[in-house]
């Protein structure tokens, strides 16, 4: 019988998501010292195995105990896509056959994992291929860690440099997945995981003020974007369902007790569409809005999507919005989208395959 039908037959549980003192108890009642459970962490965290199998430093006799028993769900990559512009988009398997999707950004300087936290989305973004999709589940933190050690083998492989990044802006929101999300930003970020930098992490959010609040309590060391895309909660509205329950107010007040916790970066992301929320009126309200903020804003191109009748605005017009805020001393970059033609840039996630 293959390891996948004993799982399904037998509902093995997974290896990633026994603790310590458990897995200690379960090799010390198999006859095992407890100093193995400190190895096949290590197995699992440091060096990503994808199977109880690779675990060569157990004897063979204890890996076919922990078959009998455990199961590492890993994901596995079902088929890639790779832009003109280098970007590489990937359609990832979960163990019980689900899609997410994660993408390799590369740069000059630097690549980044764009990576997905749920299975389609609950918040109806009216802009965002994936906000069309149902929810199916969250992920789980091993399933999140195994995007970015997947990412970071791309990036190795294409481009012979170390992934340096990772954003939390894939597919659904990060905040309705708080648990899995955090606990997956630990193991990425622990001396005993990946040990990669909390500050070169960013979590998005279309804007959940006591889940962003709640982040502020726990002191977490990552930084926070907040998809803004307009400063009015007449538009906002229209665009994201999720601010009538959040208004601007609440998040306003949200995100200055998460900086007064953390003193951790925050962005607001904003889409501009062209004749909705592009012009200089709207200017002068992001201002107004980022005057009570501390935050940088990042001015990001619209990528059209079939579900949608929106379109981006005219590079004259986001010329003048740019400058509009940088006049008056806004930190303001410029986004351009990376990987349009494979429909893996920002708001096009939806399992689309080529």
């Amino acid at each position: 019988m293959s390891q996948s039908v004993e799982v399904k037959a037998k509902k093995l549980k997974d290896l990633r998501k026994v603790s310590d003192e458990d897995l200690k108890s379960y090799l010390k009642e198999i006859g095992e010292k407890p100093f193995r459970a400190k190895q096949i962490k290590e197995w699992i965290w440091k060096k990503s195995a994808q199977s109880i199998d690779e675990m060569t430093n157990l004897s063979k006799t204890t890996r076919e105990r922990l078959q009998q028993d455990f199961v590492i769900n890993a994901v596995k990559i079902d088929h890639s896509q790779k832009s003109t512009d280098g970007t590489i988009k990937s359609a990832i398997k979960l163990h019980d056959d689900h899609l997410v999707e994660s993408v390799l950004i590369p740069t000059d300087s630097r690549t980044t994992a764009c990576v997905s936290s749920q299975v389609g989305c609950s918040l109806s973004c009216k802009f965002c291929a994936t906000g069309y999709m149902d929810r199916a589940r969250n992920l789980d933190a091993g399933e999140i860690y195994d995007q970015v050690v997947a990412v970071h083998n791309q990036s190795m492989e294409h481009f012979d440099i170390p992934l340096s990044n990772i954003v939390y802006m894939g597919m659904g929101e990060p905040l309705l997945n708080y648990k899995n999300v955090l606990d997956s930003v630990e193991r990425i970020t622990s001396p005993d995981g990946l040990n990669m930098s909390p500050k070169r992490i960013t979590i998005s959010t279309a804007g959940i003020a006591k889940m962003i609040k709640k982040l502020g309590d726990d002191q977490v060391k990552f930084n926070l974007a907040l998809s803004l895309h307009a400063a009015n909660d007449q538009k906002r509205d229209k665009i994201m369902p999720i601010n009538e329950t959040n208004t601007l107010d609440a998040l306003r007040d949200a995100l200055n007790y998460f900086y007064k916790k953390t003193g951790n970066k925050i962005t607001f992301e904003y889409i501009l569409f062209y004749d909705f929320n592009d012009s200089i009126q709207d200017a002068k309200e992001l201002y107004e809005f980022w005057k009570r903020v501390p935050a940088r804003i990042n001015i990001i191109e619209y990528n059209p999507i079939s579900e949608a009748n929106y379109q981006k605005a005219d590079e004259h017009t986001l010329d003048k919005f740019s400058k509009y805020l940088t006049d008056r001393g806004v930190n303001v970059h410029v986004r351009k989208s990376r990987g349009k033609d494979i429909d893996a840039a920002c708001g096009q996630l939806a399992n689309k395959k080529s």
